[in-house]
């Protein structure tokens, strides 16, 4: 009888290798997930439904898109310079008025009562005044014959004093005598001075006062003019040769004193009326360049006038024509300007999106080399216009971003497409 043959017991058994295989896999699984997993959130999405562009370097130039209203480049307004009832209405709006032509007449029955009634005062006036100018020439010719009167008197009187002069040497006649006809002869010399000074007092004074009443008098003849002048505005003509525009009027309408009736545009030339945000008030000034596409042509405009009043978040400025205008363009039309806000300049740019939405400027979806899938990047946004942003940091020329709306993607850092 043979002996038993002890067995030496295996070390590696094919269950013991296939388990420590099992548990190897685990752990390589386990430091995976841990450590070469892509951990970061992620979204599939239909690369038909989004829209892609390429990062460009080239000229760029800030500018926005504000539309301008056509007006005439020079106006002239027409205000009723008195009130009243339209009694006539002579043209129509749109006709091309010569200078002074009547455009519409108004009545005002108590202004011109009125005038009747002035116009009376100030003709009574002017006769009072007038009579005075006569009473004082009356008063100069009575001073005249007085002198007249006293130079005879005194002639006389000195033709009596010599002749009883002689009498009185010959002891002709006597003492009394002699004097009496000296003392009158004295007499009448001094009333004749008192004469001639009241003549020179009342000659300053005559002249002064006729300058006074010729003044006043002239005075009263303007303000009749005045008045005329003022009943003349009842009639409302063309100030200027143009084409009446913005005017309406009916027969029987009351028009107020100062009330806008109308409007005469000049041909000289338009302007462009523009609002702007009031955002862009702090860089917006006078001489600033503009462009507006017509007919197949650009056309450039300046900034000619600032309106710096604010209403309803909206400023106004006008718009001058520089060079040649189109020929074809009409008042009230409505035109897209856009204002320069910079010369061109090279510069990274992506096209505009709907991304900005959610952004802000601050990051877009980058599309690996391979376009299979897109990653968040942080970014800056400079300065844009109405076709590119300005990309300050974050893009190199020919990457590929995605631009349209990331309103759906809700942030993922990941985009993988389907």
């Amino acid at each position: 009888m043979g002996m038993d043959r002890v067995l030496e017991k295996k070390k590696w058994t094919v269950r013991k290798i296939l388990n420590i295989s099992a548990i190897g896999l685990f752990v390589l699984f386990l430091l995976y997930l841990l450590v070469f997993r892509d951990k970061s959130s992620r979204l599939y999405v239909d690369a038909a439904q989004i829209t892609i562009a390429t990062v460009e370097a080239e000229k760029f130039q800030e500018f926005i898109p504000v539309d301008g209203v056509v007006y005439p480049k020079n106006t002239v307004y027409i205000d009723a310079v008195q009130g009243g009832i339209v009694e006539r209405v002579y043209v129509e709006d749109g006709e091309w008025l010569m200078k002074g032509d009547t455009i519409l007449k108004l009545s005002n029955a108590n202004m011109e009562l009125s005038l009747m009634e002035q116009e009376t005062r100030i003709y009574e006036a002017i006769n009072n005044l007038q009579n005075t100018l006569i009473g004082l020439d009356q008063t100069k010719f009575i001073r005249q014959k007085e002198i007249v009167q006293l130079q005879y008197e005194i002639d006389q009187a000195q033709r009596d004093f010599g002749r009883k002069k002689e009498l009185y040497g010959e002891a002709v006649i006597s003492d009394k005598e002699y004097e009496d006809a000296e003392r009158e002869y004295n007499f009448s010399i001094k009333q004749l001075h008192i004469s001639l000074e009241l003549k020179k007092l009342d000659s300053i004074s005559a002249i002064r006062r006729s300058r006074q009443i010729g003044m006043t008098i002239d005075r009263m003849q303007n303000n009749l003019d005045l008045l005329r002048e003022n009943l003349e505005h009842l009639y409302v003509r063309a100030p200027i040769e143009g084409q009446l525009s913005s005017f309406s009027a009916e027969i029987g309408e009351t028009k107020s004193a100062g009330e806008h009736l109308g409007q005469i545009d000049l041909r000289d030339g338009f302007k462009l009326q523009a609002n702007i945000d009031e955002r862009y008030i702090s860089r917006v000034h006078i001489g600033q360049k503009a462009e507006v596409d017509f007919a197949g042509s650009t056309y450039h405009l300046a900034i000619d006038k600032i309106y710096t009043d604010v209403t309803n978040g909206f400023f106004q400025v006008d718009l001058f024509f520089e060079g040649e205008e189109p020929e074809l363009i009409k008042r009230g039309q409505t035109l897209q300007v856009r204002l320069k806000f910079s010369s061109p300049t090279d510069a990274i740019v992506i096209k505009r999106g709907g991304f900005i939405q959610e952004t802000g400027g601050n990051w877009v979806y980058i599309l690996d080399a391979s376009g299979t899938f897109a990653i968040k990047r942080p970014i800056r946004i400079g300065r844009q216009n109405t076709q590119y942003y300005e990309v300050k940091e974050g893009l190199q020329p020919g990457e590929r971003v995605i631009i349209s709306s990331y309103e759906t993607f809700g942030g993922k850092q990941k985009l993988v497409f389907k």
